[in-house]
């Protein structure tokens, strides 16, 4: 069955573009906060957000935060949708459907693949993805390993491997690693142990990819700086000369970046989404290649709202403490293009 949907997939890209042609692959990664539907699972702490819970989380309010998730991905498409959306903060299959099926996101065709993994609360990573742009292949999801808490609950990585226009495969991994609940200082370990096991499953793809193509995205819960992705990940900046056996983070220079950060914490803005890329993915040499100057945090008006508190400006939120907002997150998401370019045929 993959095989024959291969074979339509490469059959369409080539009725469609020329021999030769280049486009675009644009990208976008966003921690959705909190995308619960209504209905109670007895398996996870969901509580709040029932419409018996603290929050009062009504049927009104999670279609119309639907709809706030669906214009901020239309937006970022500008002229067309992102070819892949990395989620963060989803529960279920249940309102993914919902999302692609109930808002204007229906007329993009989406299809999606997400984890199911053991965080308390449910949440989950999931990825969109176009399928005229991104031939699904398959996917899985990988149990972080901890060295230290052998019963820890957190959310699994999600690994998805698909064909691009390039006839290349695109390894694709959505990660929302341990949270700095408890402290940045005291959860440190658990985020260290995620890195480790994301840098594991690249080291693996290294080995058995003839060309190895990783895209990375999601929540680190870390700055750039911090050692989760320095030390033990090994992100490194983006240099003029990558190495195709490197990880190479996109977000890690602040002073390349057009905003001061992806999320806001009493006051301070940090960097803690981030889109990662091996070395093959730097190289304007390559089929597929980052565009430099398309590296992004998405600001539209409409996403931020005044600070009251720290002064400035945040995000705009669904929820300010218990106050209802009817925003979108307290996350900025993440944009970045890619150059593609067919094979040329003798």
């Amino acid at each position: 069955m993959i095989r024959t949907l291969t074979i339509i997939f490469y059959f369409l890209i080539f009725i469609t573009l020329p021999v030769g042609a280049q486009t675009d692959f644009r990208v976008m990664s966003y921690n959705v906060e909190n995308l619960f539907d209504t209905e109670d699972n007895p398996a996870k702490n969901d509580n709040d957000f029932l419409p018996s819970g603290n929050r009062h989380w009504t049927r009104n309010r999670y279609y119309h935060k639907l709809q706030q998730i669906a214009k901020v991905i239309s937006a970022a498409g500008e002229w067309s949708t992102p070819a892949l959306v990395g989620l963060c903060e989803v529960e279920n299959d249940s309102v993914l459907t919902h999302l692609l099926s109930r808002t204007p996101l229906k007329q993009q065709q989406y299809r999606y693949c997400m984890t199911h993994g053991s965080d308390s609360r449910g949440i989950n990573t999931a990825l969109l993805y176009q399928r005229d742009k991104f031939g699904y292949i398959g996917h899985r999801e990988h149990l972080v390993v901890f060295s230290h808490k052998l019963h820890k609950q957190t959310r699994h990585i999600l690994h998805v491997w698909g064909k691009l226009l390039t006839t290349d495969t695109l390894d694709v991994f959505v990660c929302h690693l341990p949270s700095r609940y408890g402290g940045e200082k005291e959860s440190e370990a658990d985020r260290f142990d995620a890195a480790r096991t994301l840098r594991n499953l690249c080291d693996s793809l290294m080995l058995t990819r003839s060309t190895p193509q990783i895209l990375i995205m999601g929540d680190f819960n870390d700055t750039p700086e911090n050692a989760s992705l320095t030390e033990i990940l090994v992100a490194e900046p983006v240099n003029p000369h990558p190495n195709p056996a490197s990880l190479y983070n996109l977000y890690a220079d602040p002073k390349k970046l057009n905003f001061k950060g992806s999320h806001k914490y009493q006051g301070e803005w940090s960097q803690l989404d981030q889109i990662i890329v091996s070395g093959n993915l730097v190289k304007q040499e390559s089929p597929m290649h980052v565009i430099p100057e398309s590296i992004r945090i998405f600001t539209p008006d409409f996403l931020l709202t005044d600070d009251k508190t720290w002064r400035g400006k945040r995000p705009k939120r669904t929820y300010y403490g218990f106050k209802y907002e009817g925003g979108y997150s307290d996350h900025l998401p993440l944009v970045t293009d890619f150059l593609l370019s067919l094979p040329i045929n003798d």
